[in-house]
């Protein structure tokens, strides 16, 4: 008999009605840009995901997200799906002393599922680059572009546990709408045997 050993993660579903929602001033630090997306640019949105979740719970969660070659394949099935929306898909980059240090450090992308609805798949920040406005700007520019495309509502789901982005959702203007539970397989510890 094959038991199983499931750890359940708490993930908040999302919400922000774009009719209501307004751009909010966002102070991002310098020596950082936005880049709208470009099919030329799918590698380093690959490697901003990889970066910014391989050592989170997230990559727990959804294992794709702590391997490169995963995290570029996944960067490939979103932009070729229909609903890819490219103009709430950007890339963030540090520029440091000048532009031939480049650095992507951030990425986000959504998928426009009805006429009317879309969902953010992935926001996420290299940890070395968080807490400095890039997270908020790069929600405020997909936001943007999902309005600008006619989109009236957009969901996101996030790990409970992850605090920050709770909190950065919510002073945006997203409200969680459900509360889901996503079950993990957690192998057992492996019995060490003495060699004799």
């Amino acid at each position: 008999m094959l038991l199983l050993n499931l750890r359940y993660h708490k993930r908040f579903q999302m919400e922000v009605d774009l009719r209501r929602w307004r751009l909010l001033p966002v102070g991002i630090y310098p020596h950082y840009r936005l880049v709208s997306w470009s099919p030329e640019l799918l590698h380093e949105h690959a490697e901003a995901k990889y970066l910014s979740f391989r050592d989170e719970l997230d990559a727990i969660v959804f294992p794709c997200l702590g391997e490169m070659q995963s995290c570029r394949r996944l960067m490939e099935e979103i932009s070729d799906r229909d609903g890819f929306v490219p103009e709430a898909t950007w890339l963030a980059q540090y520029v440091g002393a000048g532009p031939s240090r480049v650095e992507s450090c951030g990425t986000i992308q959504a998928i426009r599922t009805t006429r009317q609805r879309a969902n953010i798949q992935n926001i996420g920040v290299t940890p070395h680059h968080r807490g400095r406005g890039v997270g908020a700007a790069l929600i405020n520019v997909a936001l943007a572009g999902l309005q600008q495309v006619g989109v009236s509502r957009v969901g996101l789901e996030v790990t409970a546990q992850n605090d920050a982005a709770v909190r950065l959702y919510h002073r945006i203007g997203f409200r969680s709408v459900k509360t889901v539970y996503k079950a993990i397989e957690e192998l057992p510890p492996l019995r060490r045997t003495a060699v004799r």
